[in-house]
């Protein structure tokens, strides 16, 4: 399961069935557990966690220290979940101590090639991340949101679950649930109405999900006003809780 040319480091600890492809690197401080797939020429550094069942393709860089000129060589942490697919060219780097002293990624997501996840982010179950998608530092993504091909999330960004980034988008505020956003610098264009039909939200909901988009961006109301009203929808509608939820822990302010 481990090819001849890889080097695992005598520190390093690997589950039942873990296969490591030729002139890979795992080095020490760095736990796989059953069942994953390590591609040629993948290097893992640690400390880094690495759950079951993933696949990380040839060329990734998972767990190298961050590209932060504050970082001095801390003890910070990389952990990933279960049944992730992170493909070719794909960087993870590990967080810093001037945040949580850990990047953080969830279950079931897929990472496609040459995305870039940069220090203290926390990504969480079931995105999709396209071909060229960054993350800066200190960005966090909900569950079930998808994110185009070259899109770009400034640091300290909020991506909401179930949100749609079109392709090429840079986003410099944060992104409510739900929403579809596109352009540069990245605009609301509605509620991700098919994503959500296709997740099994009903008629109804999907239907006071819009009744949010409209208090918040066609209502004439401030943000401030508008929250009043999203939480007496939410006491009715049970996903608008999301939005108002997400609302209440922004701190960049969301796209507009």
């Amino acid at each position: 399961m481990i090819h001849e040319t890889a080097i695992v480091e005598p520190g390093a600890k690997l589950g039942a069935n873990v296969s490591v492809g030729p002139w890979a690197y795992i080095g020490d401080q760095v736990e796989i557990a059953d069942g994953t797939q390590i591609g040629s020429h993948v290097v893992i550094k640690g400390p880094c966690k690495i759950g079951k069942n993933n696949r990380i393709f040839q060329f990734a860089s998972v767990g190298e220290e961050c590209q932060d000129k504050k970082y001095k060589g801390e003890p910070t942490r990389l952990e990933i979940g279960d049944n992730n697919v992170i493909r070719e060219s794909v960087t993870i780097h590990r967080g810093t101590v001037q945040d949580d002293s850990l990047t953080k990624i969830g279950s079931g997501n897929l990472l496609m090639a040459y995305v870039h996840v940069a220090h203290d982010c926390i990504v969480g179950d079931n995105n999709i991340l396209a071909n060229n998608a960054t993350l800066a530092g200190h960005v966090e993504v909900g569950n079930g949101a998808i994110l185009g091909g070259f899109t770009g999330v400034h640091q300290f960004c909020k991506i909401g679950s179930f949100s749609f980034c079109g392709v090429g988008s840079v986003v410099v505020k944060d992104v409510l649930p739900y929403l579809m956003a596109a352009g540069q610098n990245a605009v609301p264009h509605g509620i991700n109405s098919e994503g959500l039909r296709r997740r099994g939200y009903s008629a109804t909901d999907i239907s006071a999900l819009k009744k949010a988009y409209k208090l918040i961006y066609r209502s004439g109301l401030t943000l401030e006003n508008a929250k009043a009203e999203l939480n007496e929808l939410a006491k009715q509608h049970e996903p608008v809780k999301l939005i108002t939820d997400f609302l209440a822990v922004s701190s960049r302010g969301i796209i507009r």
